[in-house]
C-alpha cells in the first residue's frame, strides 16, 4: 500500500471529516481541505530536482501535508532534525543524500536563528504563490472518481523509498535510513491491528516528524486510518500540550517517558482521561510514571520498544496484554531471536542477549553505506544493538544498548540496570546517567553522573542489596543540566565525553 495513496482514499471517502486540528496556528482542515492542499504542493514541488526533497518544518498541518504532497510528486521527503544544529543537520542531509532542494519555514528559521542556506525554499513563499487557478485546479481534481485521482498522482511501488529519516547520532553520525511504503505500511498495519486502531481515534501528534516514532504513529498512523489528529509543534511546551488534552479529547497520544514526566507534572486530574491508548517508547519507562498517570488520570501507561530501522514498532504493551516492566508482546508478522553475543545461538527463555529483527517492516539497508548495512543486517535479521530477553510468556524485556554493557572484572554488567537500581535510591527530582570510563592501566569501571550532589556511601549501601559490588559505581560527579537529546533520551555520548573531560581535567571524584 502506497502511503499517499491511502491518504487520498481516506480523504475522498470521508471529505468533511476533520484531518487536522493544528492547535499551533489555531487552523481545522477537513480532509476535503488537507487533499486540496496536498495536491498544490503537490504540483508546486514538481518544479525542483526528481529523487530526495528537504522537509524541515515543525509539527503541524503543513507539515503534514507538505510531506504527503512530496510523496504525490514522485519526490521522497527527507526529514531534517531542526531541534539541534539545523544548519549543520540541513547541510548534513544535503551532502549525504546528494539534494539541494529543502522546504522550510521561515517561522521556524526566524525562532531557531538558523540563517538561510543555499536550497531552502520558504513554506510561506510557496503559499503566497498559490492562484486562485492553483485552487479550483486542485479542488476540481478532488472531484474526480478516486481511480483518476490515484492516476494522477505519483504511482510507484510499494519497495520505493518513503521517507529518509536519520538516527538520533547518540553512538556516533547520525545514520541515513530509508523506509519504504512498504515497511512503513506494514508496521502501520500490524500495530494498528494489535492495539485496535481504527478512524474514530483521534490522536494527539505533539512528536516531531523528523523522528520516526512521530513519522509513522503520528502523521501517517492518522492518515492511514482516516483519523483526526491534532497537531501541535512543541512536545515541550507541557501545561498546553494538557490542556490540549483536556479540550480535544483524544484517545491515542505517544511520547517519551522524559514527554510524560512534564505532562503528569503539569496537567489537572483527569486531563488525560480519555485515553484508550497511552503508550511510552524511545526509553525505559520507570514504575513511579505509571503510577502517576493511573492516579491522576485513571489511565494505563503502556510501554512499547521499537527502533528507525524497524518503522519503529517491534513490541508493545495493550490493555489486554500488559505486563509492566516488560516492552510487550511482539505485533504480528514481527519476528524476534534472541543472540548469544558469544557463540551466536538462539537463548533460552529468561536469558539476555542480542535482539535480532525481522520482518516487512524492517528497513533493507542504511543509504549509500553497504559497509555499516553489513554489519548490521544479515539474511534479513537487523540486528539493533540491544540486548533483552523473552519470558516465558512471550513478552520481550530490554535489557539496555549492546554498547551500555560493560565488562568489570570478567563479568558482562548492565550499565541501565545499574541505572534502574540508583534511580530507586536517588532522591525525588535528581536524575542520573551511569556511564563506562575505560582506564587501560585498571580496566573499564562504572561512572554515575547525578544532576545534583547526593549521599554517595548511603545510596551505595542500599545499591549493594540489588547489585553485586563490581557493578557498583565507583565515582559519583555532579552535572546539574544532564545533556537531552531532541526525543527526550539523555545523550549518553555527550555524557560519556563530559566525565572523560572531567576525569582527564581534574582526575578528583566528588
Amino acid at each position: 500500500m502506497l502511503l499517499h495513496q491511502q491518504f487520498i482514499r481516506m480523504a475522498k471517502k470521508q471529505a468533511d471529516k476533520l484531518a487536522i486540528i493544528d492547535k499551533t496556528t489555531g487552523r481545522n482542515v477537513t480532509y476535503s481541505r488537507a487533499l486540496i492542499g496536498a495536491l498544490i504542493l503537490s504540483s508546486k514541488f514538481e518544479k525542483y530536482e526528481k529523487g530526495f526533497i528537504g522537509i524541515m518544518i515543525p509539527t503541524s498541518a503543513g507539515c503534514a501535508l507538505a510531506t504527503a504532497g512530496a510523496l504525490m510528486s514522485g519526490r521522497v521527503p527527507v526529514m531534517i532534525n531542526y531541534s539541534t544544529g539545523a544548519e549543520i543537520n540541513a547541510k548534513y542531509a544535503q551532502n549525504k543524500c546528494k539534494f539541494r532542494t529543502i522546504i522550510t519555514s521561515k517561522a521556524l528559521l526566524e525562532k531557531i536563528n538558523c540563517p538561510i542556506i543555499d536550497g531552502m525554499v520558504l513554506i510561506e513563499d510557496i503559499m503566497a504563490g498559490v492562484t486562485t487557478g492553483d485552487k479550483l485546479k486542485a479542488a476540481l481534481k478532488t472531484k474526480l472518481p478516486l481511480k483518476m485521482l490515484l492516476n494522477m498522482v505519483h504511482k510507484g511501488d510499494v519497495d520505493d523509498k518513503a521517507v529518509i529519516l536519520f538516527t538520533s547520532g547518540s553512538e556516533k553520525d547520525p545514520k541515513a535510513v530509508p523506509l519504504t511504503h512498504r515497511n512503513i505500511a506494514s508496521n502501520i498495519e500490524n500495530f494498528g491491528a494489535y492495539v485496535s486502531l481504527s478512524e474514530s481515534d483521534i490522536l494527539l501528534a505533539n512528536l516531531v516528524f523528523f523522528h520516526v516514532f512521530g513519522l509513522t504513529v503520528n502523521l501517517w498512523v492518522a492518515f492511514y486510518y482516516g483519523m483526526t489528529m491534532v497537531t501541535y509543534a512543541n512536545p515541550l511546551d507541557f501545561q498546553t500540550i494538557s490542556k490540549i488534552a483536556r479540550d480535544e479529547k483524544p484517545t491515542i497520544m505517544v511520547g517519551t517517558p522524559s514527554f510524560f514526566w512534564g505532562y503528569l507534572q503539569k496537567s489537572d486530574p483527569g486531563d488525560f482521561k480519555t485515553l484508550r491508548l497511552m503508550v511510552a517508547g524511545a526509553d525505559k519507562c520507570p514504575d513511579a510514571l505509571r503510577d502517576g498517570y493511573m492516579k491522576k488520570h485513571g489511565v494505563t501507561l503502556l510501554e512499547g520498544y521499537g527502533a528507525t530501522e524497524t518503522s519503529p514498532v517491534i513490541s508493545v504493551n495493550s490493555q489486554e496484554f500488559n505486563r509492566p516492566g516488560s516492552t510487550g508482546k511482539l505485533i504480528p508478522n514481527v519476528m524476534v531471536r534472541i543472540e548469544n553475543f558469544e557463540t551466536g545461538g538462539e537463548c533460552p527463555v529468561g536469558e539476555v542477549g542480542k535482539i535480532m529483527v525481522k520482518g516487512d517492516s524492517v528497513m533493507r539497508g542504511y543509504y549509500d553505506d553497504p559497509e555499516l548495512t553489513a554489519e548490521v543486517l544479515t539474511d534479513g535479521w537487523y540486528n539493533t544493538g540491544d540486548m533483552g530477553f523473552f519470558d516465558k510468556d512471550g513478552y520481550l524485556w530490554h535489557a539496555g544498548r549492546f554498547k551500555r554493557f560493560t565488562k568489570v572484572g570478567g563479568e558482562m554488567v548492565s550499565l541501565v540496570k545499574v541505572e534502574n537500581v540508583l534511580e530507586k535510591y536517588l532522591p525525588e527530582g535528581v536524575s542520573c546517567c551511569v556511564v563506562e570510563v575505560s582506564d587501560e592501566k585498571k580496566g573499564s569501571y562504572i561512572m554515575a553522573t547525578v544532576s545534583r550532589e547526593v549521599n554517595k556511601t548511603e545510596i551505595l549501601r542500599k545499591m549493594l542489596k540489588d547489585l553485586p559490588i563490581i557493578a557498583l559505581p565507583r565515582q559519583f560527579i555532579v552535572i546539574e543540566q544532564l545533556p537531552m537529546m531532541s526525543t527526550g533520551k539523555i545523550d549518553f555520548r555527550t555524557v560519556t565525553k563530559m566525565v572523560q573531560e572531567r576525569l582527564n581535567g581534574s582526575g578528583s571524584d566528588q
